[in-house]
């Protein structure tokens, strides 16, 4: 089904808004590395700007109306992501991006529920920052590690994983979508399984907020995480989601000024959640600018995006699946990302002759050294699609591919 020509104009339209999606000359860039980090939309970057500027002042704590001001803004972002993922606004806790989410549920409800014995469930395709903090902690309690494999067509294999967990199973934790396959989890199907032994599940959303609508209360999780800068905000900033009764069970794991109660030498109560888990100043201006981009998101229509993305990926796809030397790896209805490899051409090499006609791709590991192990290559090449991305990009790459043949002699 090809998507309606309002979608088609819309993405062209969009791309007046980023300022970073032409070159200092001012040729049109040809960005295909969103899934590393987006580009930021004329929205958002007034937004931080005016927050940083005439609107200036602390949070929380000032007695003046600028204070007051801004406390009210800076709350009111937190409103506006709970609901752009269909969570409460007691239930979303603001964060230095999503790895210190992960972190902050390893070190808090991790540390607090886990003991020896206990096993935590991950998946072949997740992310360092999906692995590493439950391997800290892991060690830490004496809980094991678990791995759970990939279809034939890189998915989580979720019938796998329903034979693998057991009541000892205390946490499984899965990307929404995978950052080098774009595989989509059936998160709700992950859901039941998990909550069936009576684990926890955590979906790092990262890959899946700028691609699709997504509703926590559908998706069925117990923690979402997700960044800001992967969704057209800045970077520094993410965010924690989860029930308010789980979030208010869980003990501070960073101490300071704000998420207390009363401090004496003798003892500190601490405050309710979400405010016990952001201690010290927090990221104001980015906070702002955060919420700003999930109402240019929503304006832009994520869902009527999505499928124009979603024909991008198709394109791209078939024409390199039609060159006998490039393997094409994750399914074919990836979620705005094309992961593949050309023989005898090592991505990096690609990369930098992709980069001398304004095309920009990400080039190796791309933070899941286990994957690639997995798939039996030490990189990719990835291009990953945004709002902003028209066939015109996939024109450069595919030229840019066929010049870099032409170079390994190849063509």
């Amino acid at each position: 089904m090809n998507a309606p020509a309002s979608v088609k104009l819309a993405a062209a339209n969009l791309r007046e808004d980023f300022p970073g999606l032409t070159t200092r000359d001012g040729a049109a860039w040809h960005y295909l590395d969103t899934a590393a980090t987006s580009q930021k939309p004329r929205a958002v970057i007034d937004a931080m700007a005016r927050a940083m500027g005439e609107d200036y002042a602390t949070v929380h704590r000032g007695v003046y109306s600028r204070s007051a001001d801004m406390t009210l803004a800076y709350e009111a972002a937190r409103r506006q992501l709970a609901t752009f993922i269909g969570g409460a606004e007691n239930e979303i806790v603001f964060t230095r991006g999503a790895t210190e989410a992960i972190n902050l549920v390893a070190k808090s409800w991790g540390k607090a529920n886990l003991k020896p014995g206990d096993r935590i469930l991950l998946s072949q395709l997740e992310h360092h920052s999906n692995i590493v903090p439950w391997q800290m902690i892991a060690q830490e309690t004496g809980a094991h590690i678990d791995v759970a494999p990939l279809t034939s067509d890189h998915r989580i294999d979720l019938d796998a994983v329903e034979a693998m967990v057991t009541d000892r199973h205390k946490l499984v934790a899965f990307a929404h979508v995978s950052n080098v396959l774009g595989s989509v989890l059936d998160a709700p199907r992950a859901a039941e399984i998990v909550h069936r032994v009576g684990a926890k599940l955590l979906l790092d959303g990262c890959q899946a907020v700028p691609h699709m609508p997504v509703d926590v209360a559908a998706l069925g999780c117990d923690f979402y995480v997700f960044s800001a800068h992967k969704l057209y905000g800045p970077t520094g900033i993410g965010a924690l989601w989860a029930p308010h009764a789980l979030l208010d069970s869980m003990p501070p794991w960073e101490g300071g000024g704000a998420m207390i109660d009363r401090v004496t030498f003798e003892k500190t109560t601490y405050n309710s959640a979400p405010q016990r888990f952001e201690a010290g100043t927090p990221a104001i201006t980015e906070a702002i600018a955060f919420a700003a981009a999930a109402q240019y998101v929503s304006d832009a229509g994520l869902a009527a995006m999505h499928h124009a993305e979603a024909e991008l990926v198709a394109r791209l796809r078939r024409e390199l699946m039609a060159m006998n030397d490039v393997t094409v790896f994750g399914p074919a209805d990836s979620a705005g990302i094309v992961s593949f490899a050309l023989d005898g051409i090592h991505p990096h090499d690609l990369g930098t002759i992709l980069d001398e006609s304004n095309v920009a791709i990400r080039a190796g590991h791309h933070c899941a050294q286990p994957l690639m192990d997995y798939l039996g290559v030490p990189a990719t090449a990835r291009a990953s699609f945004g709002l902003y991305s028209t066939q015109d990009d996939v024109d450069a790459l595919l030229e840019g591919i066929t010049r870099t043949r032409r170079i390994f002699g190849k063509a």
